[in-house]
């Protein structure tokens, strides 16, 4: 079992897996934006994983015409702590920065490099995807 939750404390969870689920880096600007920082460090768990304690804030945000993302913040400090999107039902995105230890982690892989900043080196062992990758990518990684 892992743990983590937002910068005050307000919220908590806690990821019923086996070993720590892999991350990945997306470089888009809405990542961007959204996080404030250079990309965002994303963890996908099965959403009935995920258990989550004290109050938190959803806000829907359109991906597409077609598909809504809700985004999950404690209601106190405002840390956003995960995901759910309409395309990929039963799946949480948990930002991995909320983690507790999460500075074990290490992007597996690295999508939207079309945007990347200019500044930031990619290690060569891993793999990196100008746009999103492709489906099989995902499966094998993440499976």
């Amino acid at each position: 079992m892992l743990t983590g939750g937002c910068r005050c404390g307000a919220v908590r969870y806690t990821l019923s897996v086996e070993g720590v689920p892999r991350t990945y880096a997306c470089h888009c600007t809405r990542c961007q934006r959204s996080t404030g920082a250079s990309f965002a460090h994303q963890m996908p768990v099965r959403e009935d994983a995920l258990t989550v304690t004290g109050e938190v804030l959803t806000a829907p945000m359109p991906a597409s015409p077609d598909i809504v993302s809700l985004h999950r913040y404690c209601s106190i400090c405002f840390t956003r702590l995960y995901n759910t999107n309409s395309a990929r039902p039963g799946m949480a995105i948990v930002r991995a920065g909320t983690l507790d230890g999460s500075e074990t982690l290490t992007p597996r892989l690295h999508i939207y490099t079309s945007t990347k900043q200019p500044w930031i080196a990619l290690p060569d062992d891993v793999p990196a995807y100008d746009e999103n990758a492709p489906m099989d990518v995902w499966v094998k990684l993440f499976a």
